[in-house]
């Protein structure tokens, strides 16, 4: 039985701790530069350990770092290695840290540059949308509410609406950009150390914006983290998801509103003519499941008091793989709407003549008829047959068809971008693998 318990507590622990590896030799890489500066390891035994934790960080860029059978996670193999290859020296990296902070630094530094890559690939994502918007800015389709044909509206609006709303989770991702910028190295177990530990010093080595300074709090922040960038991912994944099932429903043929790429649709196994929208239809699982990432996270942590558990480790299965996921859902995205073909005579369709009759309400609201009166008029109208629509368009008030704002949209993008700092955190990871 006991083989079994080390199993069920170790779990898929090992596994999940290479999604950390090279972040765990950079915090190693900080905090005994630290030591050395307080006297805890000479220079000649900083010299030998960072030119050691150099080689095992490409070990594990190259992808050959791995977790030996009978080692329980990646600190003790990192401390492995170097106590190989340096012998007692390799176990002086330890002092004044816990396990528990260890895994706390690892996962802010992983996240701190999953974070980067997906602020990259959602703002790609965003400018394709945008040009998108300009490209057909004039070319209309019908609103809808409640699944009935409603207003005019454009591919103008529908690309740059979700533009827009990427804006707006551009902005969860900067705050969780900014929880993740602190520093918890040196709060130990929780309670910090008898050592005279640096920790701004940590702090700047390895580039955050500041520390999480009360030590039960650092440690306290073990899942509130993960479940605020996980907020932060599910409000991009909830936009995906949203503009994935848009493009599925008006490639649809009794829409045909758009044509997907070739090869983003797949075909039947008896119907030859069908042209399955399957890659947005996984984008739109995917994302969806990812939605469900919050919830995971505050259900294993939500009901713990203060101090560390073991039943933190078990977010790592949900939260790590999270962003690869994500990631893949905008490039598979950007492709598909880089390539949308639109079609630009769907209200040639009298099937969408309806549409305009709030026009032709507001015409005659302008000319002085009252508006009830107006609404009630057109509305005999359409139903006698007798309406004819003017499809001539004079929306010019910002945000409409006629004024789409985007300038003003790329601008609030712009903004929010600019606030996140990943040069100076790119500097400092490079000053520090290269001291």
């Amino acid at each position: 039985m006991t083989d079994e318990i080390e199993a069920f507590t170790i779990g898929r622990d090992r596994e999940m701790d290479l999604y950390l590896a090279q972040y765990d030799v950079l915090g190693s890489m900080a905090h005994i530069t630290m030591l050395q500066s307080i006297g805890l390891l000479t220079q000649q035994e900083l010299d030998q350990l960072l030119a050691a934790l150099r080689d095992i960080y490409c070990q594990c860029l190259r992808g050959e770092f791995v977790i030996e059978e009978g080692v329980e996670d990646v600190h003790s193999q990192v401390e492995l290695l170097l106590t190989r290859q340096l012998g007692d020296v390799g176990k002086k990296i330890h002092s004044g840290r816990s396990r528990n902070d260890q895994v706390l630094v690892d996962l802010k530094l992983f996240i701190r540059e999953q974070l980067h890559e997906v602020c990259l690939l959602t703002r790609t994502l965003f400018d394709t949308l945008l040009a998108q918007s300009e490209h057909y800015k004039n070319v209309l389709m019908p609103g809808y509410t409640h699944l009935q044909i409603a207003m005019p509206s454009s591919f103008g609006l529908w690309f740059g609406a979700y533009a827009e709303s990427l804006v707006d989770d551009m902005q969860y991702l900067l705050a969780a950009w900014r929880i993740t910028n602190r520093n918890p190295l040196g709060s130990a177990a929780g309670y910090g150390s008898s050592f005279p530990l640096n920790r701004q010093m940590t702090t700047d080595l390895l580039g955050f914006a500041s520390m999480d300074y009360n030590v039960v709090y650092a440690q306290m922040g073990r899942g509130k983290t993960e479940r605020n960038v996980a907020f932060s991912l599910a409000s991009i994944a909830g936009t995906v998801a949203k503009l994935a099932f848009d493009a599925c429903l008006f490639s649809n043929q009794n829409f045909g509103f758009v044509k997907l790429p070739e090869d983003c649709t797949t075909g039947s196994s008896i119907m030859p003519h069908k042209k399955n929208p399957d890659v947005f239809e996984l984008i739109r699982a995917k994302c969806n499941k990812l939605q469900a990432l919050p919830q995971t996270v505050t259900l294993i942590m939500n009901n713990l008091p203060v101090g560390y558990f073991r039943d933190l480790q078990i977010i790592k299965e949900s939260f790590l793989p999270a962003f690869d996921e994500l990631k893949d859902c905008l490039r598979m995205a950007t492709y598909i709407i880089q390539r949308i073909t639109v079609n630009e005579h769907i209200l040639d369709n009298p099937l969408y003549d309806p549409i305009f009759s709030v026009e032709e309400v507001n015409r005659l609201a302008a000319a002085g008829m009252p508006f009830r009166d107006a609404y009630k008029k057109v509305g005999m109208d359409i139903d006698a047959g007798r309406f004819t629509p003017n499809k001539q368009l004079n929306h010019t008030h910002a945000g409409s068809l006629g004024n789409l704002c985007n300038e003003h949209i790329a601008a609030l993008m712009d903004d929010v971008c600019s606030q996140f700092d990943f040069e100076s955190v790119d500097s400092a990871v490079e000053k520090l693998l290269n001291s």
